[in-house]
C-alpha cells in the first residue's frame, strides 16, 4: 500500500488516541520500506530497516501501534515476549522460534488470500459433493419422488438453508498427530507433519452438520485448488521483506534491576537476540529466511532498568527510541468516544442485540475517564 507518513498517521488516529512520536516514527518506518522496494536490486541489500524501541507504561498503546501498523498494509506480525525465552543450552523456548512464528503468520496471510481468489469456485464443487452425499442418503428412504425430483428437493433445500442442521457423513482428511521434539534447544522439530507428508493421507469418514461439513470440504477444496508451492515461497518473501516483529518487556532482559539470581541470565537472551536483529539465516520447515529485511520493535516499561542497560550492540540495533507518554484524563475520554469501535460503541451494541437501548451521557464519560486515570 503506498501510504504516506501523514495517511499513515491518520490511519493509526482511527484507533490510537496520543502516542504521536510513536505513530510517526512507525509511519516512516513504513514508507521506508515502499521506498526501498523501489530500488535497484543491488541497493536494496545495502538498505536495512532503522528498528525503534518503544518506552513507556503498560496500556498506553505500544503493541497496539505494531499491530495496527501491520494490520494497515497486512504484513505478517507477530508478537513475542522477551522473558519467555532463555539463554541456549536451558529449557525453553528459543530466540529463533519467533522467525518460524512469523513465517507461520505469513503462510497463513497468503493462504487466506489465495483462498479468497478460488473461494468461488471451491464453494461450486463443495455444494456438488454435498448434493452428492445427500442423494445418495436420501435415496434410502425417500421413495415417493424420482431421482430428479429428489435432486431438486436437496438442491432447494441447501441453497436456503433448511439443510444446515442435517446431519450428513463425508470424507474428510485427517490431520496428523502434533508431536514437537527439540523444543528449545534449536529448531522445532514437528514429527506429525513430517511422517504426515512422507505417508499416503489417511481419510477418514464422519459425520457433520452441513453447516460444518461445508466449511470443512471448503477448506479441503480451496488448498486443492492453489499452488502451495507457490504459497509457501510468497509467505517467505513476504515474512522476510514485510514482517514485523514485536518484541515486549524487552526491558526485564536488562540486568540492572533484576537481582534474582534463580533466572537465567538476561545478558545471555540478549546476546542470543542479537544475531536475529543484527541479521542472520533461519531455518524453517518452509526453507531458510533471512532476517536483515525484518522490522523489529522492541517495547518496555523501563520503570526499573534502562534502555542503556542492554547490551550496547543490541542498543545499536534499535536506533529509533520513542517514549510514550502516560494516558490523561482528555485521553481517556477520547478513546471512549473518538476511536473506531470504542467500548461504548462495543457494548451498546452487545446489549442491542437483546433490545436493549444503551446511551451514555457525556458526564458519565467524563466519570469513567476520571476513575480510569486515577488507577
Amino acid at each position: 500500500m503506498q501510504l504516506s507518513p501523514k495517511q499513515i498517521v491518520n490511519e493509526l488516529d482511527k484507533y490510537i488516541i496520543g502516542q504521536d512520536q510513536a505513530k510517526h516514527s512507525v509511519a516512516i518506518a513504513l514508507r521506508n520500506r515502499y521506498r526501498r522496494s523501489q530500488l535497484p536490486s543491488e541497493m536494496q541489500e545495502e538498505v536495512t530497516p532503522k528498528n525503534i524501541i518503544m518506552k513507556g507504561p503498560t496500556g498506553v498503546g505500544k503493541t497496539e501501534i505494531a499491530r495496527r501498523l501491520a494490520k494497515l498494509v497486512k504484513a505478517p506480525f507477530v508478537k513475542v515476549e522477551a522473558t519467555k525465552y532463555t539463554e541456549v543450552g536451558y529449557v525453553g523456548r528459543d530466540v529463533e522460534s519467533m522467525i518460524r512464528d512469523l513465517v507461520e503468520q505469513a503462510i497463513r496471510l497468503v493462504k487466506n488470500e489465495r483462498y479468497e481468489n478460488v473461494k468461488e469456485q471451491a464453494a461450486v464443487a463443495v455444494e456438488e459433493r454435498l448434493k452428492q452425499q445427500l442423494f445418495m442418503q436420501l435415496r434410502k428412504t425417500d421413495s415417493t419422488r424420482t431421482d430428479n425430483e429428489l435432486r431438486e428437493f436437496i438442491s432447494e433445500n441447501l441453497k436456503n438453508g433448511n439443510f444446515n442442521k442435517k446431519e450428513v457423513e463425508i470424507e474428510i482428511v485427517e490431520a496428523p498427530a502434533q508431536m514437537q521434539m527439540m523444543q528449545g534447544m534449536g529448531m522445532e522439530i514437528n514429527i506429525g507433519e513430517i511422517l504426515g507428508g512422507i505417508m499416503p493421507k489417511n481419510r477418514k469418514r464422519k459425520v457433520f452438520t452441513v453447516e460444518d461439513a461445508r466449511k470443512m470440504l471448503l477448506s479441503e477444496e480451496c488448498d486443492r485448488l492453489i499452488d502451495l508451492e507457490s504459497v509457501n515461497a510468497e509467505a517467505l518473501r513476504r515474512a522476510e521483506q514485510e514482517g514485523i516483529i514485536f518484541i515486549d518487556e524487552i526491558d526485564k532482559i536488562a540486568a540492572k534491576g533484576n537481582a534474582n539470581n534463580n533466572d537465567v541470565s538476561r545478558e545471555g537472551v540478549q546476546r542470543d537476540i542479537l544475531p536475529i536483529v543484527e541479521g542472520s539465516t533461519v531455518n524453517t520447515k518452509y526453507g531458510p529466511i533471512k532476517t536483515d529485511f525484518i522490522l523489529f520493535i522492541a517495547a518496555g516499561a523501563f520503570h526499573i532498568s534502562r534502555i542503556e542497560d542492554l547490551i550496547p550492540e543490541l542498543q545499536g540495533r534499535f536506533p529509533v527510541v520513542v517514549d510514550l507518554n502516560s494516558l490523561t484524563e482528555k485521553d481517556f475520554e477520547k478513546i471512549l468516544t473518538s476511536t473506531e469501535n470504542s467500548l461504548i460503541n462495543q457494548y451498546t451494541s452487545l446489549l442491542a442485540v437483546d433490545n436493549i437501548t444503551l446511551k451514555f451521557k457525556s458526564d458519565a464519560i467524563k466519570e469513567i475517564a476520571r476513575i480510569t486515570a486515577l488507577e
